[in-house]
């Protein structure tokens, strides 16, 4: 069997007033995933209905292809402290169609 494909996805929360800042800090990084080998999409993204929440996904070709943009990601620095975490790491045994 073959590598299986990985999703990171979650929230996190900042002072509202820091929130948009923070977003745009990760610009460059989200830009550079989304052409790293395996990184099949990658969104940090500013929550439409909570002014403090952050909202995170991920989704890989392998935890291989995860691991080594992890290693050289090379994210901002923290500019406002994480209040509230919950993001999680899901390793795909299958998939298809939504609907």
């Amino acid at each position: 069997m073959g590598e299986r494909k990985v999703i990171v996805a979650g929230w996190f929360t900042v002072e509202p007033e820091k929130r948009d800042a923070v977003v745009e800090s990760f610009r460059d990084l989200i830009q550079r995933a989304r052409n790293a080998p395996g990184c099949l999409d990658l969104a940090i993204t500013a929550d439409p209905v909570d002014s403090s929440r952050i909202n995170n996904f991920e989704f890989w070709e392998s935890e291989e292809a995860l691991d080594e943009w992890r290693a050289v990601s090379d994210p901002p620095k923290q500019i406002a402290p994480m209040l509230q975490v919950e993001v999680q790491k899901h390793i795909l045994q299958s998939s298809g169609p939504p609907f």
